[in-house]
């Protein structure tokens, strides 16, 4: 008898290690077994400093025209993008590629579609003295920001010192992006055990989306901005853009006509699509990545089913209250919207 419960031990620890492993898989999330993840609200936020950041997200006077702001380009009335297929810049300049949207953009690894800027501090500051968009200096804006006594105020209260540089500027504008995020998607809602989130047509949508391989590239919480691929991995992507992608960073020719995988949240939102704006409709895009990125023609009915689970990414979009800017001096320099 002894021997006996000797030689069943090894079989009920086996046994126990199951029922462990199958309580730990039920009690698990329903999104820890998907590639794609649920996006949180941001913690930890410093509410006096995304104010200031608000404030001068929407402040047109960081531009040498007195008329551009951030948000001009990245419209949070318009899923955080323009809609347009290069944005608009000083003097009415066309643009040389896509404006992306700034929803989430706190998740990507990089800024910029070839990655150029680390981190949201960093892109905060390209724009302002880019001379085909804000076309100020550095030097220009903190000189305009200090000649505002009530901006001058809020610097030193969020950030302990009179020091009014353009990294206090970046800092601030940064952490009002990182708040920039849209949770509750009907999709999230279904990650997270909700079944009756999504139709059939939508489910279908995301499956087909997993097996055909959109997700090695469109994965995470952001659905992409995590890594840098070739535009056109299996067939010529034939674009009269002359963006080179991460190559223009580098100087890799082997990273030549590689961009940073955009985000799909809110994507039914940010038309049109691609780097250069040259897919009108979702439905264009997703035929055009099957061919180039995946090899393969969807059908009608595939390609719509794909376009009914990229809807379901739509989420809960930043409520923001404009702010009151603060009025200039006589000390501040007025704007130039037209050059002599």
């Amino acid at each position: 008898m002894g021997n006996k419960t000797l030689s069943l031990r090894p079989a009920v620890r086996l046994l126990l290690g199951a029922v462990s492993a199958a309580a730990l898989l039920a009690a698990a999330p329903a999104h820890a077994q998907e590639p794609v993840q649920p996006i949180e609200v941001p913690k930890n936020v410093n509410p006096a400093k995304v104010e200031l950041g608000k404030k001068l997200w929407f402040d047109p006077r960081l531009s040498r025209s007195g008329f551009i702001s951030c948000n001009s380009c990245h419209n949070l009335s318009m899923g955080g993008s323009d809609n347009l297929k290069t944005s608009i810049g000083h003097n009415w300049q066309k643009g040389p590629i896509n404006s992306p949207t700034v929803l989430n953009s706190s998740l990507n690894m990089a800024q910029f579609w070839d990655g150029r800027a680390k981190d949201l501090r960093e892109q905060a500051g390209g724009p302002i003295a880019n001379p085909g968009e804000m076309a100020f200096t550095h030097d220009l804006a903190v000189d305009m920001l200090r000649s505002i006594p009530q901006y001058v105020a809020e610097f030193q209260k969020v950030f302990g010192t009179d020091k009014l540089t353009i990294d206090e500027v970046t800092s601030a504008i940064a952490a009002f992006e990182e708040t920039l995020v849209t949770p509750n998607a009907r999709f999230d809602k279904w990650l997270k055990g909700d079944k009756q989130a999504i139709n059939q047509q939508e489910l279908r949508g995301y499956e087909l989306f997993k097996n055909s391989g959109c997700v090695a590239c469109h994965n995470g919480p952001n659905l992409g901005g995590t890594s840098f691929q070739k535009m056109g991995l299996v067939e010529p992507y034939k674009t009269d853009n002359p963006a080179e992608g991460r190559f223009a960073v580098t100087g890799n020719d082997a990273e030549r006509f590689n961009f940073k995988v955009p985000t799909l949240r809110n994507v039914e939102l940010t038309y049109p699509y691609f780097h250069d704006g040259a897919a009108d409709t979702l439905a264009q895009a997703v035929d055009t990545m099957g061919r180039i990125q995946l090899g393969r023609t969807f059908t009608k009915q595939e390609n719509a089913d794909i376009v009914a689970f990229l809807k379901t990414l739509t989420g809960e979009q930043p409520e923001i209250m404009l702010p009151i800017l603060p009025p200039s001096s006589d000390r501040t320099p007025r704007p130039q919207p037209f050059d002599d």
